[in-house]
Protein backbone atom coordinates (compact mmCIF):
# COMPACT_ATOMS: atom_id res chain seq x y z
CA UNK A 1 0.00 0.00 0.00
CA UNK A 2 2.10 2.65 -0.61
CA UNK A 3 -0.20 5.59 -1.43
CA UNK A 4 -3.64 4.72 -0.01
CA UNK A 5 -7.10 6.47 -1.28
CA UNK A 6 -8.33 5.64 2.25
CA UNK A 7 -10.97 8.61 3.27
CA UNK A 8 -9.81 8.33 7.15
CA UNK A 9 -7.49 6.14 8.91
CA UNK A 10 -9.99 3.72 10.18
CA UNK A 11 -10.48 2.65 6.43
CA UNK A 12 -6.50 2.97 6.03
CA UNK A 13 -5.74 0.83 8.81
CA UNK A 14 -8.53 -1.97 7.40
CA UNK A 15 -6.98 -1.61 3.92
CA UNK A 16 -3.78 -2.42 5.29
CA UNK A 17 -2.47 -6.17 5.19
CA UNK A 18 -3.35 -8.37 8.24
CA UNK A 19 0.36 -8.80 8.77
CA UNK A 20 1.49 -5.07 9.50
CA UNK A 21 -2.52 -4.29 10.44
CA UNK A 22 -1.27 -4.47 14.72
CA UNK A 23 2.12 -2.86 13.88
CA UNK A 24 0.39 0.46 12.01
CA UNK A 25 -2.94 0.51 15.17
CA UNK A 26 -0.08 0.10 17.57
CA UNK A 27 1.71 3.37 15.70
CA UNK A 28 -1.93 5.14 15.70
CA UNK A 29 -2.64 4.70 19.17
CA UNK A 30 0.81 5.91 20.07
CA UNK A 31 0.57 9.17 18.13
CA UNK A 32 -3.39 9.79 19.22
CA UNK A 33 -1.77 9.11 23.02
CA UNK A 34 1.37 11.52 22.95
CA UNK A 35 -0.01 14.06 20.03
CA UNK A 36 -2.85 15.93 22.15
CA UNK A 37 -3.72 18.73 20.50
CA UNK A 38 -2.84 17.44 17.37
CA UNK A 39 -5.33 16.32 14.62
CA UNK A 40 -5.67 13.16 12.86
CA UNK A 41 -5.96 13.10 9.17
CA UNK A 42 -5.18 11.65 5.64
CA UNK A 43 -2.42 13.04 3.88
CA UNK A 44 -0.87 11.92 0.64
CA UNK A 45 -2.42 8.65 1.09
CA UNK A 46 -1.09 8.57 4.88
CA UNK A 47 -2.43 8.96 8.13
CA UNK A 48 -0.57 12.33 9.67
CA UNK A 49 -1.05 14.45 12.43
CA UNK A 50 -1.18 18.03 12.31
CA UNK A 51 -0.80 20.91 14.85
CA UNK A 52 -2.54 24.33 13.63
CA UNK A 53 -2.16 23.05 9.98
CA UNK A 54 1.11 21.57 9.69
CA UNK A 55 1.97 18.35 9.30
CA UNK A 56 4.71 17.09 11.83
CA UNK A 57 4.15 13.06 12.13
CA UNK A 58 3.35 10.60 9.83
CA UNK A 59 3.48 7.14 9.45
CA UNK A 60 2.69 4.68 6.09
CA UNK A 61 2.66 0.75 5.06
CA UNK A 62 5.37 1.21 2.02
CA UNK A 63 5.71 -2.44 0.04
CA UNK A 64 9.42 -2.75 1.89
CA UNK A 65 8.92 -1.51 5.17
CA UNK A 66 6.79 0.34 7.96
CA UNK A 67 7.32 4.65 7.26
CA UNK A 68 7.43 6.52 9.79
CA UNK A 69 8.26 10.58 8.88
CA UNK A 70 9.46 12.65 11.42
CA UNK A 71 9.23 15.95 9.59
CA UNK A 72 10.56 18.16 12.26
CA UNK A 73 14.14 18.78 11.57
CA UNK A 74 15.10 19.70 14.75
CA UNK A 75 13.73 16.76 16.74
CA UNK A 76 15.49 14.63 14.29
CA UNK A 77 18.98 16.77 15.53
CA UNK A 78 18.72 15.98 18.93
CA UNK A 79 17.79 12.30 18.74
CA UNK A 80 20.45 12.22 16.09
CA UNK A 81 22.56 9.56 18.29
CA UNK A 82 19.65 7.30 18.64
CA UNK A 83 18.70 7.88 15.31
CA UNK A 84 21.76 6.60 13.45
CA UNK A 85 21.27 3.27 14.52
CA UNK A 86 18.36 2.90 12.10
CA UNK A 87 17.38 2.88 8.86
CA UNK A 88 16.76 6.77 8.39
CA UNK A 89 16.20 9.14 5.32
CA UNK A 90 15.94 12.64 5.51
CA UNK A 91 12.66 12.51 7.19
CA UNK A 92 11.59 9.09 7.14
CA UNK A 93 12.38 6.46 9.98
CA UNK A 94 11.96 2.64 8.05
CA UNK A 95 11.23 -0.39 9.90
CA UNK A 96 11.64 -3.58 7.78
CA UNK A 97 9.18 -5.62 9.69
CA UNK A 98 6.72 -4.75 12.18
CA UNK A 99 8.70 -6.63 14.78
CA UNK A 100 11.76 -4.39 14.26
CA UNK A 101 9.46 -1.18 15.18
CA UNK A 102 11.25 0.50 18.15
CA UNK A 103 7.76 1.68 19.43
CA UNK A 104 10.22 2.85 22.71
CA UNK A 105 12.30 5.46 20.37
CA UNK A 106 8.68 6.23 18.87
CA UNK A 107 6.98 7.15 21.77
CA UNK A 108 10.15 9.66 22.59
CA UNK A 109 10.58 11.52 19.64
CA UNK A 110 6.60 11.57 19.33
CA UNK A 111 6.94 13.15 23.14
CA UNK A 112 9.60 15.59 21.94
CA UNK A 113 7.33 16.67 18.67
CA UNK A 114 4.59 17.60 21.05
CA UNK A 115 6.57 19.34 24.06
CA UNK A 116 8.33 21.82 21.69
CA UNK A 117 6.94 23.45 18.48
CA UNK A 118 8.92 23.96 15.38
CA UNK A 119 9.57 24.58 12.01
CA UNK A 120 8.49 21.13 9.89
CA UNK A 121 10.36 20.39 7.03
Amino acid sequence: MVRSSAQNVDQYLAEAPEARRAALTALRALCREELTGFREVMAYGMPAYERDGTGEIAFADQKQYISFYLMRTDVHDAFADRLAAHDMGKGCLRFRSPQKIDFTLVRDLLRATAATRGTAC
